[in-house]
Parts: C-alpha cells; structure tokens; sequence
C-alpha cells in the first residue's frame, strides 16, 4: 500500500464530507467554512446552487479519493488512473497557487478561507504527486 495516495485519499474524502455536511447543516457550516458573504445569502434565501455546487464538489472529491485508494493499492485497479490522478494534481496546485487572482472572481471569502483552502490543496496535491510518482509504472 502507498502511504502517501492513502493520506491523499483520506484527506480528499475529509474535504468531501466537509462539502456534503454544509448541505446538510447549510449557513452555519458554510460561514464556518469560510464562504463567502453572497454565498451565504443565497443558502439564507433558500437558494439551491451552492448546495448543488458543494453536491457537485463533494461528489467528485469522492470519486478521486476513489481513484487514489485504487493507485495506493486498496482498492482495485481502476480505469485511466494515470489521466484522473494527474487532472488532479493539475486543478489541486493551481488553486493552491492562484488563489491571489481567484480572490477578485469569488470576492466575499475570508482571508482565512483563502490560505487555509490554498494549503490544504497543496497539501493533497502534493501527497498525490508524491504517490502517483511512486507507483507510476504501475497505474493503468
């Protein structure tokens, strides 16, 4: 087993349940969370779209941390590994890394809800590019 897509995959399901609670306890999780002020809003005004969005997120952390658990040996090898796992690395350090720019297109977040969320997808994409590196030859 590979310890690092293991702590890769464990860390992704965290966020995914993160994402799945806020549509179950709605504002207060989100403001905890860190969302952002006109997020907030629209779950007080019974919107649907940022329990959709996190539905969405959530969903495809979950199948990622999937994917990590097939690379890390535990579960069974899986389909396009290599092409999931490094679209994954990709989108994880980019957000990571453009969050300076990102600020300006999702305005209302916290300062903390900005550097907490940019460490933690460096964080996984840095255990998934370590793991992946370690069993490349073997991902289908």
């Amino acid at each position: 087993m590979n310890i690092y897509l293991f702590a890769a995959a464990v860390c992704t399901s965290i966020a995914a349940l993160l994402h799945f609670a806020c549509i179950v306890f709605g504002v207060p999780l989100f403001r905890i969370l860190g969302a952002g002020d006109v997020v907030v809003k629209m779950v007080e005004h019974g919107h649907s779209q940022p329990k959709w969005m996190a539905f969405l997120v959530g969903s495809g952390l979950l199948i990622c941390s999937t994917y990590a658990l097939s690379a890390a040996g535990v579960l069974k090898q899986l389909p396009l590994q290599r092409v999931v796992l490094c679209g994954l690395i990709v989108v994880l350090m980019a957000r990571a890394m453009a969050f300076p720019w990102m600020k300006d297109f999702f305005q209302g977040n916290s300062e903390f809800f900005w550097w907490s969320s940019s460490a933690i997808c460096l964080l996984m994409g840095l255990l998934h590019a370590v793991g992946v590196a370690q069993v490349w030859k073997n991902l289908t």
